[in-house]
């Protein structure tokens, strides 16, 4: 894991802690299913340190958001919370991610600087701005074609290790369509790490799921 950064504060100096490599990421669908806390307990179980869970959902009420959020801080894996500041104010979280419409990173970090700051992206312009605004990692996506962006140009590993390179010392996590048989590909163009959704949540052992991703990345 990306060693943890050191932020100051008056004349205090918090270190975070090290970033993982595999995130698994929330949607309506699965924030909405019977069964989420089944699954994220087999996720946890197979990811081990290397997860983080994002509790996220652009169509969720805030406290369906709140809902998801505890039921994912209550496992052994590290909570970031996507978009709702108040939500993550509101329960232990390692860190949030930022997307387009959201608060700025300097908010961000105002309210808790201990937290990792993340922030979507899907350009090397939008990456190269989101470096300049001080976040500590970026979400890169979508690398492949997915059905969570229908409408989104997929960027390819080519454009991918480009935005790589100009992240420089920041960590970056592909996203977007990501399967087992795609992490090397991926991690092969400097990404420190990967996301996904379907590829996690939807798998029929999720456990053998997170753990098959991570023994690709070791």
């Amino acid at each position: 894991m990306a060693a943890g950064r050191p932020h100051q504060t008056g004349n205090e100096v918090h270190v975070k802690e090290a970033l993982p490599r595999l995130h698994a990421i929330t949607d309506e669908r699965i924030a909405r299913r019977a069964d989420v806390g089944e699954a994220a307990k087999a996720l946890a179980d197979g990811g081990g340190s290397d997860l983080a869970f994002h509790a996220r959902g652009r169509e969720l009420t805030g406290l369906e958001h709140y809902t998801l959020s505890v039921q994912l801080s209550n496992l052994p894996s590290f909570l970031f919370v996507n978009d709702r500041l108040d939500v993550a104010l509101s329960v232990p979280t390692a860190g949030v991610q930022l997307g387009h419409g959201s608060l700025s990173v300097s908010a961000a970090r105002a309210l808790n600087p201990l937290w990792w700051i993340g922030k979507s992206v899907h350009s090397l312009s939008e990456a190269e701005a989101a470096r300049a605004e001080g976040a500590d990692y970026l979400v890169v996506g979508p690398v492949f074609a997915t059905a969570s962006h229908p409408g989104r140009q997929a960027l390819g590993v080519a454009r991918l290790q480009q935005i790589v390179a100009a992240a420089a010392e920041l960590p970056v996590i592909a996203i977007g369509g990501i399967t087992v048989d795609r992490v090397q590909a991926v991690l092969g163009s400097g990404a420190y790490g990967i996301a996904a959704i379907r590829a996690l949540w939807d798998d029929a052992e999720p456990a053998e799921a997170a753990r098959r991703m991570r023994e690709w990345m070791s």
